[in-house]
């Protein structure tokens, strides 16, 4: 039986949304502290809803994960490629199900205590046991939280450059398929030298 050289339909979908709306939710999130009154407000609400669209995303794509094997990578690949590649690929993980968290961790202790509207439509609850704290312990819970949101912010982006740097050197000096991997259209095996 022929081994499969790239993801699913679905998981690429998967990718390549949740990776548009943490981009854009990145530059959101930056925008944000530059406005005030009104506009801030409406940003702040579709920061919210596009962090827990990533959310929910994140979770049906690792759950989609556990269930459909991925494509192995090159043979031809180093030892220390194939870990940073799994390294990369579950600190994606932890950035695309924490960024979120912390978020609404934030949100659900904070002394405005907004409510949630997903895209002007769905209520989205506070988390219970946050919200219900006691004043100092929310004020705790914020300061550290809303660190911990921006230090995966920050992270997240530094992420995001290495991967994109890996994906292209993949793609153009290793010329090994990697990128086909998750690319429709792109080669998913490695050319020969005779094709070089």
């Amino acid at each position: 039986m022929r081994q499969r050289t790239r993801y699913s339909a679905v998981a690429m979908l998967l990718h390549w949304s949740i990776a548009a709306l943490i981009i854009a939710n990145l530059f959101l999130g930056w925008r944000m502290g530059f406005l005030k009154g009104l506009a801030q407000f409406d940003m702040f609400q579709l920061h919210k809803s596009v962090g827990i669209t990533v959310l929910v995303l994140s979770i049906v794509r690792l759950v989609w994960r556990m269930l459909n094997p991925v494509p192995p990578l090159p043979a031809g690949m180093k030892g220390w490629e194939v870990a940073a590649a799994h390294v990369t690929h579950w600190a994606f993980y932890g950035l695309m199900i924490g960024l979120p968290l912390t978020g609404w961790a934030v949100v659900s202790v904070s002394p405005w205590n907004i409510p949630t509207l997903l895209w002007h439509t769905i209520p989205w609850p506070h988390i219970g046991l946050l919200h219900d704290l006691p004043i100092n312990a929310k004020q705790a819970v914020e300061k550290v939280g809303g660190s911990i949101h921006m230090y995966f912010a920050f992270g997240g982006t530094a992420l995001i450059v290495m991967h994109i740097g890996a994906a292209l050197k993949h793609q153009f000096i290793s010329r090994d398929g990697v990128l086909g991997r998750m690319v429709p259209g792109l080669r998913s095996t490695p050319h020969t030298s005779s094709e070089a």
